[in-house]
């Protein structure tokens, strides 16, 4: 205590506690990053004080707007496992590796971003490029709109995974890998050609119908 010049364990008895100045709460590295046209919000809170956050839109998002590249530790082994998110891999000098984010710090703010659990509320898709994990979305997103993912037909088979997906009741229902063409194709919104999977859509030379 430096008023009675005296070192004590706990509080000084004569002169009272020190008054604690507390560090400001700085966001984490994840929040830091959201886009300014995007939000987060507290979906549910759970024992622990823990909360189940989503990302909604503040303003119109246009289609085939990429997100990107996910952030994340590339590890063999996922240590940080959450039902409603995507688990995420990819391959790095031949390996496959976990896209892992065990805290805040360790990923930006695409480790919010909910998996779909249906073709009607999917906003995003999923699939990997040049070894980068990036969401582009497939419709436009209008305000107040939470944004979805699932992966993309190519990326599913990487993930070993379902292409397609159906809800039922509360559970993500992965129906058996089909070999026909998904029931409903990716259009070019240019020149209205039709892909099997949105990896071809995004590689293909577009020639708008107009020009031609």
């Amino acid at each position: 205590c430096e008023d009675c010049g005296r070192s004590l364990v706990g509080e000084c008895k004569l002169h009272g506690p020190l008054i604690r100045a507390k560090d400001r709460v700085i966001p984490s590295r994840a929040r830091l990053t959201l886009p300014h046209y995007l939000t987060l919000r507290v979906l549910e809170l759970r024992a622990g004080n823990q909360q189940i956050l989503g990302v909604f839109a503040k303003k119109v998002i246009q289609k085939r707007t990429q997100f990107g590249p996910y952030v994340g530790q590339l590890s063999t082994k996922l240590t940080c496992y959450d039902e409603s998110r995507l688990v995420l891999q990819v391959l790095k000098d031949g390996g496959k590796y976990f896209l892992d984010t065990p805290n805040e710090d360790c990923g930006n703010w695409m480790m919010f971003v909910r998996l779909a659990r249906n073709q009607e509320e999917q906003t995003l898709v999923a699939y990997q490029h040049c070894g980068e994990v990036y969401f582009t979305t497939v419709k436009p997103i209008e305000p107040h709109t939470e944004l979805k993912v699932w992966y993309a037909a190519d990326y599913a088979k990487f993930m070993e995974a379902s292409a397609i997906f159906i809800k039922e009741e509360s559970d993500v229902c992965p129906l058996p890998p089909v070999a026909k063409e998904p029931v409903d194709p990716w259009i070019c919104s240019s020149c209205r050609s039709t892909f099997a999977t949105f990896a071809l859509l995004e590689s293909h030379q577009c020639i708008p119908k107009d020009r031609v």
